[in-house]
């Protein structure tokens, strides 16, 4: 792997992490929200990431990358509750939230937040490395 495929890997790195950051602020932000029936209740989301080692041969001269394959609702339960005065009840009182844990989400935003700065720092790490080569050649 040469040097420049570094910045491919790190930038589908953040790119992936990207998602993560986005769905995660997603599901906190609807963390809150009502619904008076199960099918229009927002559901957590997640990304599902495939790395692609199959490309790191050193014959197709290609590197290593993370994808995003999909993103995927949680099947957890919704929160059902009942609540006959709120003006979102359905006809037996209820009113239902997301399967929402804003304590899991904000710990994988602050995951996904880490995992995008390494990135970032390797992407440093490899333009600092790049440069001190081109200085040997002065």
């Amino acid at each position: 792997m040469s040097l420049f495929n570094i910045f491919n890997v790190a930038g589908s790195g953040m790119s992936a992490q990207s998602i993560r950051l986005n769905t995660t602020a997603s599901n906190i932000a609807n963390a809150d929200s009502v619904s008076s029936s199960v099918d229009k209740t927002y559901r957590a989301r997640h990304p599902i990431f495939e790395a692609e080692m199959a490309k790191a041969s050193y014959q197709q001269q290609s590197s290593p990358s993370v994808k995003v394959k999909g993103i995927v609702e949680s099947d957890a339960p919704l929160l059902k509750e009942y609540s006959p005065n709120h003006p979102m009840a359905d006809g037996d009182g209820f009113i239902y939230k997301p399967n929402v844990n804003v304590m899991e989400e904000m710990a994988n935003m602050i995951s996904a937040s880490r995992s995008y700065q390494m990135n970032v720092q390797v992407a440093e790490a490899a333009k600092s490395m790049l440069q001190q080569t081109l200085r040997i050649g002065k």
